[in-house]
């Protein structure tokens, strides 16, 4: 390859699921005018990321380039592919791309990081309409997801048209948002396809994919013979599956109350740009508390078990003076997200604690499918463009590598680009990594973003698991001991193997302080690391944890 080239290079979703962000370039090696899709996030959990809110990906090469970034395109409004925009587009400042739907949720992230330029935010209309950014011809194609207005891309170039599939399933019904349109993926193909970047997250389930449609009959069904208040979750943003839910609910008779502040601006939404339409009249929280628990049904947020959402505050104390009770249902509608198990199964046993029963929450359960193409419709989905090239994403890497096995079972090249890794993409179809761009994490820590190598969750990983040990020590005008040193132990048990731990380690460390050389009192330096070390060691063979040390040596003037 010389002169111009085609790049694609992931930045997230890549060896992963969640956290999508990928870069399209076309120019000169080096000089290449950008394209971005989608910046999203993923979530922490307590147990690797304690304390992280969000998960970004690191966007340090695109911010390095900025002036070379021609647009940003969102493809569909789930979290995991805008919900990064507001906390990163001033770093990128950017035009950004989306069909109606989806530019009203991403404004709502812009408008929460404070004042972002009306123009920056342009609405594309669906293909065959295409918009040119910079070298390339984008165009929005409709596609069905598990949220409305959902978008693969015909990204045209100099080098040839790539179609990027984003999240998608082949769904005739999908009770809210565009139906797969066979006929209409197959003309996109038939100018040729140079390559197509494609999901890859069911492509270990055998079955064909069902539609949203057939979840009508057997939720109906499920809440017509539930005794008491029932309690519906499922992922806010799957619009048509809370218009099935509340359909299910006005049919056996129920008020319908929303609960959690996503799920209600995910219906006003959808309902204001005119993709929601008939959605049953809901009730106040405070409306609802008057009526009845056989006649009342609650749609609420949560079904990941995050902490502070509707429904985990059902499990426990109530919310907004609703509670549940033995007797209630709660059903799960919906999958388990992989590193959320954990989270999901406390949730679920807190209800069961409280005599209500839980139903739902299986992968391919009566009460739940999946937004994903099975590896059935991925096969059908590469017949239709017969791309000459396929590049998997959206999936951890055992999912890339099998979509691209899949690919090469049909005749067609299948290539695994893992995040970080630059493809060059050649017009006749071939491909190289041609390098391989430094990527990561950064996490949303409050307010303030921190990045994964500044040492913040590793020091609460460590504090965590070993404790914490504060050592302060007051030295006189001749640096000389002033009194005794003393501690202030967190997450260490009061007593080792020699009494009280405390006492133990004030102890050694006044022993020390009267041994010390003058030389070594007047360097605060050499002191420090002196004294974290005999506090470590004091508290390992004491309890056997070496815990986290901060010493604080105040000099008297």
């Amino acid at each position: 390859m010389s002169g111009e080239r085609l790049i694609y290079l992931p930045l997230g979703g890549a060896g992963e699921i969640g956290m999508n962000a990928y870069v399209f370039g076309w120019g000169p090696p080096g000089q290449e005018r950008l394209l971005v899709v989608d910046l999203g996030v993923t979530f922490g959990d307590m147990a690797s990321t304690p304390g992280i809110d969000l998960i970004l990906p690191d966007i340090a090469w695109l911010e390095e380039r900025r002036d070379r970034i021609e647009g940003i395109v969102i493809t569909h409004a789930h979290e995991d592919h805008v919900g990064a925009l507001g906390l990163l587009w001033g770093r990128l400042r950017a035009p950004v791309h989306a069909r109606p739907f989806t530019a009203a949720i991403a404004r709502h992230k812009l408008d929460e990081r404070g004042e972002i330029p009306a123009e920056a935010l342009r609405i594309a209309d669906p293909w065959p309409a295409q918009v040119e950014i910079g070298p390339f011809r984008v165009g929005f194609v409709p596609i069905s997801h598990s949220i409305p207005e959902s978008s693969g891309l015909v990204i045209d170039t100099p080098a040839g048209r790539i179609v990027h599939s984003a999240d998608f399933k082949i769904d005739p019904d999908p009770v809210v948002g565009e139906p797969f349109d066979e006929d209409l993926w197959r003309s996109v193909g038939q100018g040729g396809v140079l390559a197509l970047t494609c999901d890859s997250t069911n492509v270990f389930n055998a079955h064909e994919g069902r539609s949203e449609s057939s979840l009508q009959g057997p939720i109906r069904d499920f809440v017509r013979a539930c005794p008491g208040l029932v309690v519906a979750t499922t992922f806010a943003s799957n619009v048509g599956r809370l218009l099935t839910l509340a359909r299910a609910a006005e049919e056996a008779g129920r008020s319908v109350c929303l609960l959690g502040r996503a799920m209600r601006r995910m219906v006003e939404t959808a309902t204001e740009t005119g993709v929601l339409r008939g959605f049953p009249r809901s009730v106040s929280p405070e409306e609802a508390a008057e009526i009845p628990r056989e006649n009342l049904f609650i749609l609420a947020t949560g079904s990941q078990g995050e902490r502070r959402a509707a429904t985990a505050q059902l499990a426990q104390n109530g919310f907004l003076g609703l509670s549940v009770q033995e007797g209630d249902t709660v059903l799960f509608s919906s999958s388990t997200i992989p590193g959320n198990e954990r989270d999901v199964a406390r949730l679920m046993n807190l209800f069961s604690e409280r005599g209500v029963r839980v139903a739902g929450g299986e992968p391919n359960g009566r009460y739940h499918v999946s937004g994903h193409a099975n590896r059935p419709d991925l096969e059908r989905f590469h017949a239709l463009l017969d791309p000459a090239l396929v590049i998997p994403m959206h999936g951890e890497h055992r999912h890339l590598t099998e979509h691209a096995r899949l690919a090469g079972e049909w005749g067609r090249r299948g290539v695994v680009v893992p995040n970080g890794a630059l493809l060059e993409i050649g017009r006749d179809g071939t491909a190289r990594i041609a390098e391989h761009v430094e990527t990561g994490r950064t996490y949303l820590d409050g307010s303030g973003l921190i990045g994964a190598l500044d040492g913040v969750v590793r020091d609460r990983l460590r504090m965590g698991m070993n404790g914490h040990l504060t050592v302060t020590l007051i030295l006189d005008e001749d640096d000389r001991p002033l009194g005794e040193p003393w501690c202030e132990p967190l997450g260490l048990p009061a007593r080792g193997r020699s009494g009280d731990l405390r006492e133990t380690v004030e102890a050694e460390m006044e022993a020390f302080m009267n041994r010390a050389e003058a030389r070594l009192l007047r360097d605060d330096e050499r002191l420090e690391k002196e004294l974290i070390r005999l506090a470590r060691q004091v508290v390992q063979a004491e309890i056997g944890k070496k815990p986290e040390v901060t010493v604080v040596v105040s000099r008297l003037a």
